[in-house]
């Protein structure tokens, strides 16, 4: 491609990917969401729901559900990637404007800081219970402090700044941790899954405990929202895909690799997050959703201890693996020569403190129903816009060398497409009453309750009105 007019919109990290340097096969990809999805919040994801209310089943089925449909915008998204070697800042130009691309970007951006925090809270949190396990005056000491909590904060920090060292020596410096992880993870599940069942004296208790609810209308009420906090969890990844399949040597590998290596590995750490936290309610006589707090409870100190060892690390690896690759680049899309992905990967960072992470995890309810439903309602109608623009307005056919070029077919009206932005609003707004709602900034009374249980659909309606009005704006004539 020509450099004329690109200048300002590429960098090394931003250009395409050339054709003999795309080299990841369907294996490499099941592999990725394999490391992916055994993670910490993955498991935490399956605990919430017992914690919730639902049974095992229950539990491991929504998540199966909400990765097979989140599993289709994520192999749509893809194709780009895989067809043009471009990562999601550059894709996203074509239906929101050169310029205009930053405003999904930063919201995707701003999504992954608080996954990055959240992840950074989690190794903290670790890292101070092995101190608690040896030292278990520690907890009075710090309780007593003229700063309560203070330790567990430094604690928090400290993994912060070691994830920050790892960005200072590049995303290479990353693949051993990965390497460890796909090892220890699995095994460190089916030993988790091992103890669970012999301390809660065989399967068939944990399998018998029923479900919280009353009614099957209690039921479906905690189903929806569920289910749409589980499409919520991949929504980032739904978006920004083209930032891993760039590199697939066909559509066919990112294709079978997504599909072999999400929804089963997904069901699988989330039945064992499930057993484990319906076994603690039998072990512990009430249920206990966070695994940190779990492995702090441990008799054996040196088991609990390579218990959140083996959660740091994971933690780590996963951290910049999912949370600092995508953002580090939707920054260094703002301003493609003067942020890098170093640049890219402090500023996350930084956010990812400012967020408040530890208040986003405070209890299960936050966790689906603020957390995920929230920022899947800001997702769902950019996904919307993307699959309609790429597959129903181009027909798969994007002009690569114009997607570089600041005054080229994409620049549409100084660097935005109107249109994109009217159906992204126009998507946000039916889950806008049910969101301040959940918030407490009105009252129930604020709107009729049909509009305020959008929200519980939050991503599927953004998806669909964004989509739609996006497709129907487009098709009108100038």
């Amino acid at each position: 491609m020509t450099q004329s007019n690109h200048s300002s919109l590429i960098n090394e990290d931003l250009a395409p990917v050339t054709a003999n340097n795309r080299k990841w096969g369907t294996w490499n990809y099941a592999a990725l969401w394999i490391s992916m999805s055994l993670c910490i919040p993955t498991y935490m994801l399956a605990s919430s729901l017992i914690d919730g209310g639902m049974n095992w089943w229950q539990a491991v089925l929504t998540i199966f559900l909400g990765n097979c449909i989140v599993l289709i915008p994520m192999i749509l998204n893809g194709h780009a990637g895989a067809k043009y070697g471009i990562p999601f800042p550059v894709f996203v130009r074509a239906s929101f404007g050169t310029r205009g691309a930053n405003i999904p970007a930063m919201l995707r951006a701003i999504v992954a800081c608080g996954w990055f925090g959240i992840q950074t809270w989690i190794g903290g949190a670790s890292l101070y219970n092995i101190f608690r396990i040896w030292f278990p005056s520690l907890a009075e000491i710090d309780n007593a402090a003229l700063i309560p909590q203070a330790f567990p904060m430094i604690c928090f920090l400290a993994f912060w700044a070691l994830n920050m060292y790892i960005i200072y020596l590049g995303v290479d410096s990353i693949k051993k941790l990965l390497v460890f992880k796909a090892i220890f993870l699995p095994v460190a599940a089916l030993a988790l899954l091992v103890w669970a069942i012999v301390a809660a004296k065989g399967l068939g208790p944990i399998l018998s405990q029923p479900s919280k609810f009353s009614s099957s209308r209690e039921f479906w009420s905690f189903f929806f929202p569920a289910l749409t906090g589980m499409v919520g969890f991949w929504a980032t990844l739904s978006l920004n895909i083209p930032d891993f399949t760039r590199y697939a040597k066909s559509q066919k590998a990112q294709v079978n690799g997504q599909i072999i290596g999400l929804p089963p590995s997904m069901a699988f750490f989330a039945f064992v997050g499930v057993i484990v936290t319906s076994a603690t309610a039998i072990i512990y006589g009430n249920t206990e959703w966070d695994i940190v707090k779990l492995a702090a409870k441990f008799d054996n100190k040196i088991m609990a201890t390579v218990a959140m060892i083996g959660i740091i690390i994971s933690t780590l690896a996963t951290n910049i693996a999912a949370n600092i690759v995508s953002p580090a680049n939707d920054f260094a899309n703002l301003a493609p020569q003067k942020i890098n992905f170093r640049t890219g990967g402090y500023i996350t960072g930084i956010i990812g403190v400012l967020i408040f992470p530890w208040k986003l995890i405070a209890d299960p309810n936050g966790y689906i129903f603020t957390w995920l439903i929230a920022y899947s309602s800001l997702l769902g109608p950019v996904g919307g816009i993307m699959i309609a623009d790429y597959f129903f307005i181009r027909k798969k056919e994007l002009a690569l060398d114009e997607l570089y070029n600041a005054n080229g077919i994409y620049a549409y009206q100084k660097g935005f497409n109107q249109k994109a932005i009217i159906a992204l609003l126009l998507g946000v707004l039916p889950n806008l009453p049910g969101f301040l709602l959940q918030i407490k900034i009105i009252s129930a009374t604020a709107f009729p309750g049909w509009i305020n249980h959008l929200y519980h659909y939050a991503w599927f309606v953004g998806f669909v009105v964004s989509g739609i009005i996006y497709y129907l704006l487009m098709k009108q004539k100038k």
